[in-house]
């Protein structure tokens, strides 16, 4: 087996953990260690952050019940209470005490409740708890308060969210003096998070083969990062960084075959950046290793689509058959995928010119407190990670949004890639709403 880029990095770990005693760092899984690395080098230092909202009728929310609540989720599990931190270029998780702020957001002259919250949460730092709470009044509806509960990414994943929803509910409603986790509860979660963490990352050593490397090498070869090749059009200037426009599908009982989505993807991408390009579309996947303890955190992989943007659009059976043989390698961690690709020729950085995202609706709970049941809601304008970004959400039906950055793409030709996205999933429209 090659010497991977996973097994060096256990070896760093290693030796940082027994100088520190071994006691208070934890090691991360390759997700984690993505995201710790591109905050690392982003020159604003910008988090990836997961914010779900929730909107509830006024006067719902005990903001001391909640705080109470999500303290003795902290103090269970080891993952929202780990801050990242780069020691010796090596990312690595700090555990600390259980400290989890509800903070009353005060809205500004003139802002609404989506305004003040994108301002919050475009203040994230990377010093304090991973998990946080924000709660404003005067929400989408007259006399709603929105909840938002904010995780950084280093600490969850989709499965990782539901249970936080099921568990904040749970938790609420105790007492809220109730006592937290029993010591011998919490050290026994600590080492199982401690085991999934270290069969995360034994797989992902062995998936980091020389065959692996190899086919990523070839696959991604020819892929750049470009930026958009648009003919001039005026730039929206506003307050939001993103814009987003959202259409509504009958959702097929078996959902729509993913293969079908990265070729609507394909099509968005040939409108944005033109002909005879191979872009990068990176989407998750995965989950926990095999045997691994059921604990929260983040064990997806980023996984790299080479999305040619050729004339004649490929067929369906080619990009499903190329879908299916990057499955069986999609366990080699993204820092790995990046390093066999360049040492094959490319010259991709890593960063990538757009994503995709599948959620299950139907698996996620709703958050009730005191209750009473939240409503999801969607809040627009938050700065995204690429040009631009698809999430699908599949429940009733199938409800698909796209956002990107204004700072790359102006709204006409995003408008125009979205229609193109549209267009390839080749289903009834039953709605076409831009937003914001």
């Amino acid at each position: 087996m090659p010497r991977t880029i996973t097994g060096q990095y256990l070896a760093r770990y290693q030796r940082i953990a027994a100088d520190d005693g071994g006691t208070s760092l934890l090691p991360v899984t390759g997700a984690q260690r993505r995201f710790v690395l591109v905050r690392a080098m982003d020159p604003s230092g910008r988090p990836d952050i997961v914010p779900m909202f929730f909107a509830f009728p006024g006067g719902t929310v005990d903001p001391v019940r909640l705080r109470a609540a999500a303290n003795r989720l902290a103090a269970l599990h080891p993952v929202l209470r780990a801050r990242p931190e780069v020691l010796r270029g090596t990312p690595v998780l700090r555990l600390t005490e259980p400290d989890v702020p509800v903070e009353h957001v005060v809205r500004a002259p003139g802002e609404d409740a989506a305004t003040a919250l994108r301002r919050v949460l475009a203040g994230w730092t990377a010093q304090g708890s991973p998990l946080r709470l924000y709660l404003v009044q005067d929400g989408p509806a007259a006399g709603d308060e929105v909840l938002a509960v904010v995780l950084d990414h280093t600490a969850c994943d989709g499965q990782s969210l539901a249970r936080i929803v099921e568990e904040l509910t749970a938790a609420y409603r105790d007492e809220p003096g109730s006592a937290g986790p029993e010591p011998a509860e919490a050290a026994a979660e600590l080492a199982a998070y401690r085991e999934a963490v270290q069969l995360q990352l034994d797989a992902e050593q062995r998936a980091g083969s020389a065959g692996a490397l190899e086919y990523w090498g070839d696959r991604l070869r020819v892929v750049h990062e470009r930026a958009p090749q648009l003919p001039p059009r005026t730039p929206v200037t506003g307050s939001r960084p993103t814009g987003a426009a959202e259409l509504r599908l009958p959702a097929p009982a078996s959902g729509v075959p993913f293969p079908a989505l990265l070729d609507a993807c394909r099509a968005a991408a040939r409108v944005l950046y033109g002909p005879g390009h191979v872009l990068p579309i990176g989407y998750p996947w995965g989950g926990r290793p095999a045997g691994a303890p059921p604990v929260l955190g983040c064990f997806l992989n980023t996984v790299v689509f080479p999305a040619a943007t050729v004339d004649v659009p490929h067929a369906p059976d080619e990009t499903a058959t190329q879908w299916w043989d990057d499955l069986d390698r999609a366990d080699t961690p993204f820092d790995e995928v990046v390093h066999a690709a360049r040492s094959a020729g490319s010259q991709w950085s890593g960063r990538l010119d757009g994503l995709l995202t599948v959620d299950d609706a139907r698996r996620r709970p709703a958050l009730r407190l005191g209750g009473v049941e939240g409503r999801e809601v969607h809040i627009d304008g938050r700065q995204v990670r690429a040009p631009f970004a698809v999430s699908v959400t599949h429940g009733s039906e199938l409800h698909i949004r796209m956002v990107w950055d204004r700072t790359v793409l102006d709204d006409a030709a995003a408008q125009d890639g979205f229609a193109a996205f549209r267009d390839a999933v080749r289903a009834p429209v039953r709605a076409d709403v831009p937003v914001g």
